[in-house]
């Protein structure tokens, strides 16, 4: 997307950024996948990878439209660093997402593409590209982050009781995320097909 062509296109186009990358940084890292280093602070690069999840129009977002966001601001929301970003202010999650092993709730919940099942059944969940799995707290929020990847997101369950007397560690990232750095497909099924 091309903020430079029209004045008016332009101020539409950001705007918008920027209450989509707040969101991400300051409100729902979860929802975007992202994870918030203690200061706040997530990759240029993930954060662009999620927003052209997020919005067909911004398939072609690059990492010089970061710049121009931060420039468009009436006072400054965002800095970057380096190949990081981050808020300066108004963060509503409960801290930056810190590894704090925990007990989780009995049941957790993850969102993810019919294309992704067969993968998640031989090998479990992997973080892939990232450091951890995320899985929700609850069925809503794992199906709102399941529908950046499918129209029709599977819904999975996670047995944490089970996997916690594996010794799967959990992660509490906040009231809504939580992490792990694999779950073994036994203690997963299916709450909701595609």
């Amino acid at each position: 997307m091309d903020f430079k062509d029209d004045d008016r296109a332009r101020e539409i186009g950001l705007t918008r950024l920027s209450k989509a990358v707040s969101r991400a940084l300051r409100h729902e890292p979860w929802l975007f996948e992202l994870e918030l280093d203690e200061h706040g602070w997530t990759s240029t690069d993930g954060l662009l990878e999620a927003l052209r999840r997020e919005i067909p129009e911004w398939s072609d977002l690059e990492l010089a439209d970061l710049p121009m966001l931060i420039d468009f601001a009436a006072k400054p929301r965002h800095e970057i660093q380096g190949q990081r970003i981050r808020a300066l202010y108004g963060h509503s999650t409960p801290g930056a997402i810190a590894l704090v092993a925990a007990t989780p709730p009995a049941e957790l919940f993850h969102g993810t593409s019919p294309e992704s099942i067969g993968s998640i059944f031989s090998g479990g969940l992997q973080p892939m590209s990232r450091q951890y799995v995320h899985m929700s707290a609850d069925a809503e929020t794992a199906v709102r982050v399941g529908s950046r990847k499918s129209k029709h997101p599977v819904i999975l369950t996670i047995d944490t009781v089970a996997a916690l007397a594996s010794d799967v560690t959990f992660y509490r990232g906040s009231d809504m995320v939580w992490l792990a750095r694999h779950v073994p497909a036994e203690f997963i099924r299916i709450l909701r097909a595609g």
